[in-house]
């Protein structure tokens, strides 16, 4: 009996530490205020108006929320929200045809030493789950100088490959699938469906400040079910 409530009690301890604190959660069940514009509401923002100025690139469509880019765009589909903290965790439902990918980061606009405030995050479709530092890696700003002028500098192709890892998946075309993204210290951790896909660690990831997440979308993608923990 009291080997039960041991487990019982590490198995509940265990939970509170993948769920921690809910700072946020969207289920995407309204409407907007106006059908033939992008406002999805509940504190969500979106790149679409300099990036596709006066295309609607996201919809609520019974309960969920469909996005892609234009054609006519500059730049993919971003969607922006607030997420202040230094540890935690994202996860939110997808569907993606095939040969499509979907992206989620965490970011921090006030951080000077990257572009456009990017910092870590993941990339998903196409066969492969990637992991990544962008602050130490490609969107740190004396990085992507020496990108430009030096494109096949062996010695920084060399240190662009130690800020990803990739792992292979394999995700059922069209059917909703479950991400979670966690990030602690370092280190950023994947999980599909229950089950962990990966982890990576690199030093950018340990940026105290995450304010913002964001997803970034190909051509086509259904989300619900969001919901953003804050760890201590």
């Amino acid at each position: 009996m009291r080997r039960f409530i041991a487990i019982f009690i590490l198995a509940g301890s265990l939970h509170a530490e993948t769920s921690g604190t809910l700072l946020f959660s969207d289920d995407f069940s309204r409407d907007e205020t106006d059908p033939h514009k992008e406002n999805i509401g509940n504190g969500w923002t979106t790149n679409s108006g300099w990036r596709a100025p006066g295309k609607k690139q996201a919809d609520l469509q019974d309960g969920i929320l469909v996005v892609g880019t234009d054609p006519s765009a500059n730049h993919a589909l971003v969607l922006f929200h607030p997420a202040a903290l230094t540890h935690g965790s994202v996860e939110f439902r997808f569907k993606l045809p095939a040969e499509e990918s979907i992206g989620i980061e965490f970011a921090d606009a006030d951080c000077k030493s990257v572009h456009a405030g990017h910092l870590c995050g993941l990339t998903i479709g196409k066969g492969r789950l990637t992991l990544t530092d962008m602050k130490t890696g490609g969107m740190d700003l004396k990085i992507r100088e020496r990108r430009s002028a030096e494109k096949n500098d062996p010695e920084l192709i060399a240190l662009l490959k130690t800020k990803t890892q990739s792992f292979p998946i394999k995700l059922s075309p069209d059917d909703w699938h479950t991400l979670s993204l966690t990030v602690k210290g370092d280190t950023l951790s994947a999980n599909v469906d229950g089950k962990e896909i990966g982890n990576f660690a690199s030093k950018g990831i340990a940026h105290p400040t995450k304010k913002e997440i964001r997803l970034n979308i190909g051509k086509t993608a259904s989300i619900d079910d969001m919901k953003i923990w804050k760890h201590e």
